[in-house]
C-alpha cells in the first residue's frame, strides 16, 4: 500500500514491486490497487499468494479480509481462463516438442491442469487449494497419476536439480485432456464484474489505505 498522497497524485508511482537483483530472494508483487483490479478480472495469482502454505511475513488481518473478498468476487470461469492460458503457455514453452525435459518444469503445466480439474469438480468455487498435495487429493485423480506426482514431489523435496527426462505419458495425457475440457467448459468471453463486487473491493481498498 502506498501513502494516501500517492493515490491522489497525477504521477502515481509504479504499481509493480520487484527486487530482481537480490542474491537470495526473488521478490515480486503488486501494489494493492493493482492486485485488487486483477483479482476482479480473475487473476489467480492473487488468490495463490493469499492461500500460500508458506508465509515469511504477513498481516493476518489483511490476509483474512482479502481472502474473504477473493471468495466473494472471484468467478470460476475467469479463474479457469487464467489457468488455461497460463498452462498452455507453459506447456508450449517448456516441453511441447522436446524429447527430454527438466522434471520440475512439468509442474508449470501440471498445476494449472489439476487446478482446472478441481474447478470443474467443485462447481461454483473459484479458490482452488494452493497446497499442491491438497489440490491433488481433492481432484479425484487416477492412482497412476497420483503415484507419478508423489514420486516427482518426493524427488523435488530432496533436490531442486532433477536432471532431465521424458514426460510421463499419463501426465501429458492428463494435461492435454484438462486443457481441452476447460476450453469447452469455459469459453473465452469478456470480463463482467458486478457493481457489488467492485464496491466490496473498493471498500477493502479504502479501509486499508486510510489506515
Amino acid at each position: 500500500m502506498r501513502d494516501q498522497a500517492d493515490y491522489l497524485s497525477l504521477s502515481p508511482p509504479r504499481d509493480v514491486i520487484e527486487f530482481p537483483t537480490d542474491p537470495i530472494l526473488d521478490v515480486n508483487g503488486w501494489d494493492l490497487l493493482k492486485a485488487l483490479r486483477l483479482l476482479l478480472k480473475g487473476n489467480a495469482v492473487v488468490i495463490e499468494w493469499l492461500t500460500s502454505p508458506i508465509v515469511y511475513a504477513g498481516d493476518a488481518a489483511f490476509r483474512d479480509e482479502a481472502l474473504a473478498l477473493a471468495h466473494k468476487v472471484a468467478r470460476p470461469d475467469a479463474v479457469a481462463r487464467h489457468y488455461l492460458h497460463l498452462g498452455r503457455r507453459q506447456r508450449r514453452v517448456h516441453f511441447n516438442d522436446e524429447r527430454t525435459i527438466a522434471p520440475k518444469k512439468i509442474f508449470y503445466a501440471l498445476r494449472p491442469a489439476i487446478a482446472l480439474r478441481w474447478l470443474r469438480l467443485h462447481p461454483g468455487r473459484a479458490v482452488a487449494p494452493m497446497h499442491f498435495p491438497t489440490l491433488v487429493a481433492e481432484s479425484d485423480l487416477d492412482r497412476e497419476i497420483v503415484a507419478i506426482v508423489e514420486d516427482l514431489l518426493a524427488r523435488k523435496a530432496v533436490t531442486r536439480e532433477l536432471g532431465r527426462g521424458s514426460l510421463p505419458p499419463p501426465i501429458g495425457a492428463l494435461i492435454d485432456s484438462e486443457f481441452a475440457i476447460a476450453d469447452d467448459l469455459w469459453p473465452a468471453r469478456g470480463t463482467q464484474q458486478s457493481d457489488a463486487d467492485r464496491q466490496a473491493a473498493d471498500a477493502l481498498f479504502r479501509r486499508w489505505v486510510l489506515r
